[in-house]
């Protein structure tokens, strides 16, 4: 009977002690940081990873914060740029707990730190972005302008306990209503450009045309006026010959220009002639030695020297 109070007695210690243990202790985590509150006020701030010791509740109390970076999404905002344009803006933050205890005394809690920083930071987007014009804020400075954001939020935030590790612009639009009216704007323009391109075409297609055609007439020209010299040196050269021919013979040169007559004017099918029997033109019908009443060879060929003009092209 000693025996099982004893073991009963045993086992209530072992558990009180145990209650009292757990009760006595708290474990820090690598992504956590610890204060140790007795009754209220800060006692001790654990940083560090580890097992520590504390007097039971109510006497101490430990209030766990987290280390590691916090995301925060800002509600969209409405913003008028420096040109007038109004722009939607979606922005959010990242930042993390930097001194456990000023954050503890300042917002005591992470949602209330949230709802803090939420303030600060929107405001800052507000009075920067109002600062800025539509083209900088879409595009040209825009890593610029989060840059000034976070510092002035940094600022402000320090007094927290915070810090700010970044400012993003997640989204940035036009207001529903404008967004038709700037598409269409968008819209004329590059159909204004396209025209304008198509018109600058359309002249140096012309210019091009224009140079090719009068570069081709001058070729033409020239061509032409080097085959007339040609010709012209060819026809002196002919007629040098047939003259130097006609002074060596005579006679043949009169009989081969009638042979080229007879040849040029009497032609297979409906040649004509009305002449008297007795013509020149036909004094080598009756052979190359033909003669006429007077003895002497009289052809038309050969009264003059000159050699016949060729037939122009």
């Amino acid at each position: 009977m000693n025996g099982s109070f004893l073991k009963a007695a045993l086992l209530v210690v072992l558990v009180a002690v145990g209650v009292v243990f757990y009760a006595c202790t708290f474990i820090v985590s690598q992504t956590q940081s610890a204060l140790v509150l007795r009754l209220g006020a800060v006692r001790a701030i654990k940083t560090e990873p580890g097992l520590y010791f504390k007097w039971f509740a109510p006497i101490e109390t430990v209030t766990l914060l987290d280390n590691r970076i916090l995301d925060l999404d800002l509600p969209a905002q409405e913003i008028i740029a420096s040109d007038q344009k109004r722009l939607v803006v979606d922005a959010f933050t990242r930042y993390r707990i930097s001194d456990p205890l000023r954050f503890y005394q300042a917002v005591n809690n992470i949602p209330r730190a949230n709802s803090q920083l939420s303030s600060i930071v929107n405001g800052n987007v507000r009075s920067v972005l109002a600062e800025a014009s539509f083209v900088a804020v879409v595009r040209s400075e825009r890593a610029k302008l989060m840059t000034r954001i976070r510092d002035d939020v940094n600022r402000e935030a320090a007094r927290f306990g915070m810090t700010v590790v970044d400012v993003k612009l997640r989204r940035v639009d036009l207001p529903a209503a404008n967004s038709a009216a700037v598409f269409q704007r968008m819209q004329t323009d590059r159909q204004r450009e396209a025209a304008e391109a198509r018109a600058l075409g359309g002249q140096q297609s012309q210019e091009i045309r224009a140079r090719a055609d009068r570069d081709a007439t001058v070729i033409v020209a020239e061509a032409q006026q080097h085959a007339d010299e040609i010709r012209g040196q060819g026809e002196g050269e002919r007629n040098r010959v047939f003259a130097e021919a006609f002074g060596k013979d005579p006679e043949f040169f009169a009989f081969y220009r009638s042979m080229q007559a007879y040849e040029a004017s009497i032609k297979p099918g409906d040649t004509r002639m009305v002449l008297t029997p007795d013509s020149p033109f036909f004094q080598f019908f009756n052979g190359p030695n033909a003669q006429r009443g007077n003895g002497t060879t009289q052809g038309p060929a050969a009264q003059a020297p000159a050699a016949p003009a060729p037939a122009r092209p």
